[in-house]
């Protein structure tokens, strides 16, 4: 069977859910017993998110082999439960870089370097790259952006160009489309998706199913009027009605048949019904809580959800798994203090404190691991959060005042968190980081033995500074452990304080492998204990 490849754009807004609906259907693809994959191609410039402020873009999401990826690629794994990789994200920055690349190398034999065919050729070698490697029955190409945008018109061409040279059976093209309801007049207007359709159109680009982003069900006459003045056939304009979890959006699309048309297309008709055992085992439990916990989120960019999108699904995949209902109380550390500290944990039955950069709301994540400590309060730090307990412990315990991170302050005599030996010579910032999956080795009779239940795990990595060894005997003879190190540099991985109930950091980001079906030991193990905290108190 030749490889398939379905294209999504989308049009009207953005926000739409581009990523979840190609997720949904991967996932009844694969519950088929497909193998699929799905791609992200995002119109900016930077080669990758790397170096974008979470505001810009949301979470930077890494993957097994390094890349620093768009938001979408952690969806599409927590959806189907596979690794994806450095090839699943391009940008145009990446396109041009290596089309320039090529110029200056004198590939193109002095022809003129242009957008058709270089740009666009490139474009669509990578678009059909996963596809040739024999790995997948099925690719999905998420489109980034609107159709209409400048910066997406080489991508539009480049569907167009497959669409034409792809056998008709081989591609299918899905465009994505807002139905808005006007609360005055009490209808749907189906001219926005009219308006978006006839620019796809205009580009060359003739969509095989038009998918209706809705707050309300659309009616018979609604869909056959869209399929009549966009040009698709009958049945072929689906439903996507807003859902209260995006996790229930697989259900939707099957009751709207996306797959069954997508296989019609294809020819491939004659597949089993999707498996969704342990999918809908997952929903029983998220929509069927026992009990309920509350959390503080404390970080730095807590205003965007998208920041910490990963963080927040793991608490999803976690309090299923613990049959409860985590709610995540955002706070700002930024203004966060002692005189505050205690109005604002006081009510929560764990603290998490959160990843990220920069010296901005340092001292409020140090308060809220203080409290959390001198409470015992669970707590649970990520990456920076775990750096700052360090801090915390070495100031408050160990008596180091000015203990710091040589981030925050490069001249300090007290690094207890100190720049990696390998990245003192770099001065490139963009996928220059300790990036990916590396291994550690975790001690026996440790709080992170009993959440792994192994003493060799990999976890993924997105950082350049690390738990300065020169103080690991200080501070282990006061009362905080390394119980997880990286087995061929010694690097600290996990730190713990064996005394406390439940007080864990992680150099790495745990986050970033939880799925529904998988969900990740440490944040189960951390909501497990706010359940038992909470239960304390009563």
């Amino acid at each position: 069977m030749n490889t398939k490849y379905v294209f999504v754009s989308g049009g009207v807004a953005s926000s739409l859910g581009k990523g979840i609906i190609s997720a949904s259907l991967a996932k009844l693809l694969q519950a088929r017993g497909l193998r699929v994959t799905i791609q992200k191609f995002d119109p900016y410039i930077n080669i990758d998110p790397g170096t974008l402020n979470p505001y810009e873009h949301g979470e930077c999401y890494v993957t097994e082999d390094g890349a620093e990826t768009d938001l979408d690629l952690g969806h599409y794994e927590r959806f189907l439960g596979v690794h994806t990789s450095k090839a699943n994200n391009v940008t145009t920055g990446k396109i041009y870089h290596t089309v320039i690349n090529k110029e200056r190398e004198g590939a193109y034999l002095g022809k003129t370097v242009q957008i058709v065919p270089h740009i666009t050729d490139e474009i669509k070698r990578r678009m059909l790259l996963l596809g040739k490697s024999g790995k997948y029955d099925i690719v999905i190409t998420e489109i980034g952006g609107t159709v209409g945008d400048m910066e997406s018109q080489p991508f539009v061409e480049a569907v167009r160009q497959l669409q034409w040279e792809l056998p008709e059976e081989d591609c299918v093209t899905i465009h994505l489309t807002l139905v808005p309801y006007l609360s005055a007049a009490k209808e749907l207007k189906t001219k926005p998706t009219q308006h978006s359709v006839q620019a796809l159109q205009r580009a060359g680009v003739q969509p095989d199913i038009i998918v209706c982003r809705t707050e309300h069900e659309l009616t018979p006459d609604l869909r056959r009027k869209m399929a009549l003045f966009c040009n698709v056939k009958p049945g072929r304009v689906i439903q996507s009605i807003d859902a209260a979890s995006i996790y229930e959006v697989p259900l939707n699309m099957a009751a709207e048949k996306l797959d069954e048309v997508v296989l019609a297309h294809f020819g491939l008709d004659n597949l089993p019904q999707p498996d969704l055992t342990k999918w809908n085992a997952f929903l029983g439990k998220l929509n069927n809580p026992k009990d309920t916990v509350n959390i503080a989120l404390v970080g730095k960019y807590v205003e965007l959800q998208d920041a910490y999108k990963s963080i927040l699904e793991s608490f999803v995949h976690a309090g299923a798994a613990n049959e409860c209902k985590v709610k995540v109380h955002s706070i700002h550390s930024e203004y966060l203090n002692e005189g505050n500290v205690e109005e604002q944990l006081s009510g929560m039955d764990g603290v998490l404190v959160a990843p990220g950069f920069g010296e901005r709301g340092l001292e409020g994540k140090v308060v809220a691991i203080r409290y959390a400590r001198e409470h015992d309060l669970p707590f649970f730090g990520i990456c920076l959060g775990m750096q700052m307990c360090v801090v915390e412990f070495a100031r408050n315990v160990l008596g180091l005042k000015d203990a710091v991170s040589r981030e925050v302050n490069p001249q300090t005599t007290t690094p207890v968190i100190d720049l990696m030996e390998d990245q003192k010579s770099t001065t490139i910032k963009g996928g220059t980081m300790r990036l990916g999956a590396y291994d550690c080795r975790v001690e026996k009779n440790t709080l992170a033995y009993r959440i792994y239940g192994s003493e060799l795990i990999s976890e993924r990595h997105r950082h350049r500074y690390e738990f300065n060894n020169e103080y690991l005997a200080a501070m282990e003879a006061a009362g905080m452990k390394a119980s997880g190190r990286n087995p061929e540099t010694g690097l600290v991985e996990i730190v713990e304080i064996p005394s406390h109930p439940f007080f864990i950091g992680v150099q790495f980001h745990p986050e970033l492998k939880s799925t529904p079906e998988h969900p990740q030991p440490i944040f189960v193990s951390f909501v497990k204990a706010a359940l038992e905290y909470k239960a304390s108190r009563k």
